[in-house]
């Protein structure tokens, strides 16, 4: 027993110091540029400054890094990144959909909760939701993958914020037929929105059909039909207005967010930003207005037609 534990004494290695930081391709990445022009910022800017490892290999400081690449990306300048980084020092920048883009870009989905975190801390959740994720990931390159990462991100975001979201406090239900595509974060934001207002929401797919669509209506017996997202078909206003009528016995609100359709002069169009849509959303179902806002629905909507008149 003496024999192992003296034994262990002696070949147990020496007590060391780790250095903590990034490697050079490391933050390069972060940042968005080649490991050797980081070096040449080190070396012209002095900035960002190093430590070196045992074996002499540079270690960067992940928060500097950081900031680097947040001043780069606003400016776009070397040596003004620089400067600006310095000048803010450890503190974060001001949180910006600028920075959003940044960290997607650089597939730093840690620091994009980070620059959400700070955001939720200064401003409703409303307002984070609309110039923070929504303009952050739109921001991004359609079809790129740092927009697909974004996008995914965002979606994740969204969906915790919704499980955080009180339970439904007012009697009026609102459906929200989402058209998907481009808009499907917008139409996301506006359903947390709506469920923080209090409203029992229900999104469903505007390819529904009809049969299933009635049975959601008789449910949730809407006051308010919205139309979400570019790309909806003609057909599904028809459906979405005929079986509300069916179900309740009477006219239903309906309204367009984003463009679902784009010809209808007879619809009442919310948005297309988010907090503008909710309010003008909560406005149509406090009113209830559905006599200005409810386009006439010809029989041959139960052959999934609409027409509008007007």
């Amino acid at each position: 027993m003496h024999y192992e534990v003296h034994a262990l004494q002696r070949f147990s290695p020496a007590p060391m110091l780790l250095l903590v930081g990034i490697r050079t391709t490391t933050a390069a990445g972060l940042i968005g540029i080649s490991p050797s022009t980081l070096r040449t910022w080190e070396r012209r800017y002095g900035h960002p400054e190093p430590r070196r490892s045992a074996g002499g290999h540079r270690r960067y400081d992940r928060a500097e890094v950081e900031g680097l690449r947040d001043a780069y990306a606003e400016t776009g300048h070397a040596a003004s990144a620089v400067e600006l980084a310095r000048t803010r020092g450890r503190a974060s920048a001001p949180p910006s959909c600028v920075r959003l883009c940044a960290a997607l870009t650089a597939f730093d989905e840690d620091a994009a909760d980070r620059i959400a975190a700070e955001a939720l801390a200064a401003q409703g959740l409303e307002a984070v939701v609309e110039v923070l994720v929504l303009a952050g990931v739109d921001g991004l390159d359609e079809g790129t993958p740092e927009h697909a990462l974004g996008h995914r991100w965002a979606a994740g975001w969204l969906a915790a914020q919704r499980r955080l979201a009180p339970p439904a406090c007012r009697p009026e239900g609102v459906l929200v037929l989402d058209a998907g595509g481009p808009d499907v974060l917008h139409v996301a934001g506006l359903e947390l929105a709506l469920r923080r207002a209090g409203l029992r929401v229900l999104v469903l797919s505007s390819a529904l059909d009809p049969e299933r669509l009635q049975r959601a209506i008789t449910v949730l017996d809407p006051a308010l039909v919205v139309l979400g997202g570019r790309g909806a078909a003609v057909d599904a206003l028809g459906r979405a207005v005929f079986a509300s009528r069916r179900a309740r016995g009477e006219r239903v609100a309906v309204c367009d967010f984003r463009g679902a359709l784009r010809c209808s002069t007879t619809v009442t169009r919310v948005g297309p930003e988010l907090r503008a849509a909710r309010d003008a959303v909560l406005e149509l179902v406090e009113r209830r207005s559905i006599a200005e806002d409810v386009p006439e629905v010809a029989p041959a909507a139960r052959r999934g037609r609409l027409r509008v008149t007007g």
